[in-house]
This record gives C-alpha cells, structure tokens and sequence, in this order.
C-alpha cells in the first residue's frame, strides 16, 4: 500500500533517493531548477559579512550557488535531515571553490540548533512542502533571522490556468513516478510520494498570506513555467 505523505518517512525517503536524486532533479525538471535558482538569486541582496543558511540544503546545490555569488566574507550554512543528502553534498563542497565559506550540518528545520537572529538570509528550494509541519518551520525561520533579513523560499506550486492544469497534473502524477522507476533504479513509490507532496501543499495565495500572519513585514511572490513554481521573498 502506498503511504500518503502525512505518514511517510520523508527522512528514510531522501536518504533512499539521495543517490541520484541530483540525476532525477535535471530530468524530472528539464535543467530548468537551475534557471529559476539563478533568477531567484539575481533578485535578492547579498550585505558584506552575511551569516547565510540554505534549509533541506539536500546536496548543496543552492548552498554551492549563494557562496558563490555572496561577499567572500559571508558564509552558508546548509541544513538537512538526511545524512545520505549530505554526504553526497559534502562530496560536492570538498571539490568546489568554497569548502571554506560552506559548512553543512544535520539538523531538523522545525527545531533549528541556533539561537534568535542569528541570519541574514535565508532560503529553502523544493523543501518546504516536504516538512510534516511547514508553519512551525516557517516560525522558525522568522525566528533564526536577523531584524531586516530575508527569507528566500522557491517551491513547486500548482498552475491555476484550466488549460495548463491537466497537463501538469499528467506530468508530475504519471511521467515522473515512472521516471522514477526508470532513471532511479525502480524508486517509483518514492516519485509517487513526491508528486503527493506538490499536490497536497498549499498554493502561492496562501503560502504569501502565512508569511504575513506569521510576521514578515513584505512578501514578494515570482512564478515559473505558467505557476509550476513560485518563489517568495519575505523581509523580516
């Protein structure tokens, strides 16, 4: 029986995946998830010194990028809960031009290890859906930044258009379980989950309304390819 993602052990599930997980992320997306990550950073502002943490970091891949484009006196942190995610993200760092601006460390999002106002940015990319409680996730990212600081989220969305609708509702219920089991070595339940979780979470509309509930002072909102994703840039 197929678990629903409310009782799904997501940790289990990534760490499962995380070999290739970065292999399936250019298929499932077309290489498009860099593209969006690469808009969404032109848009934000990098101070001098910045104390920057990347959530459900994964394998480093935005934390890699936001070193990269930060004052080389900045520095990322990058947060996930799965050890395998890491241990390929580690792998990536090590090689790269910033092992001395990167740390990644284990650690569970709704409980962050840092104290009140310890960033001044933040951001997550295609993690948040995944946590069993976003809200209190989202709390603790306003909690963790600075007075003035910004939180980066992009995510899968749900397009609104009816024309668009089904089509995207064919792909990401049918096409990318199967790739899963194709490309990913017959990971076709743990696809199936993730298409769950892009199905079941909250739209743009209502993620943008929680941030000001929640406290955030503005909240921006971009959308990709006809509303399959949105970013949000909220300022504490």
């Amino acid at each position: 029986m197929t678990q629903s993602p409310k009782n799904t052990d997501v940790q289990a599930l990534f760490n499962k995946i995380a070999p290739e997980y970065d292999k399936m992320n250019n298929i499932i997306s077309l290489g498009t998830h860099k593209l969006w990550r690469q808009k969404v950073m032109a848009k934000m502002s990098f101070p001098v010194e910045a104390q920057i943490i990347d959530l459900a970091t994964g394998t480093a891949d935005w934390a890699l990028a936001l070193a990269e484009k930060s004052n080389e006196t900045s520095h990322v942190t990058g947060l996930d809960f799965s050890e395998e995610m890491l241990a390929v993200g580690q792998k990536k760092v090590d090689v790269s031009d910033y092992s001395d601006k990167i740390t990644l460390i284990q650690g569970d999002a709704m409980a962050l290890p840092f104290d009140d106002a310890s960033f001044d940015i933040v951001t997550i990319g295609f993690g948040l859906r995944n946590l069993p409680d976003p809200v209190m996730g989202l709390k603790e990212m306003y909690r963790v930044l600075k007075p003035g600081g910004q939180l980066v989220i992009l995510e899968t969305s749900q397009p609104d258009n009816p024309i668009v609708k089904p089509f995207w509702q064919f792909y990401f219920g049918t096409v990318m379980p199967v790739f899963g089991k194709v490309f990913a070595k017959g990971k076709y339940q743990e696809y199936k989950y993730l298409d769950e979780t892009t199905e079941q979470f909250m739209d743009y509309m209502t993620l943008g309304k929680q941030l000001l509930k929640i406290g955030f002072a503005t909240v921006k909102i971009s959308r990709f390819n006809l509303g399959a994703a949105a970013v949000h840039y909220a300022v504490k």
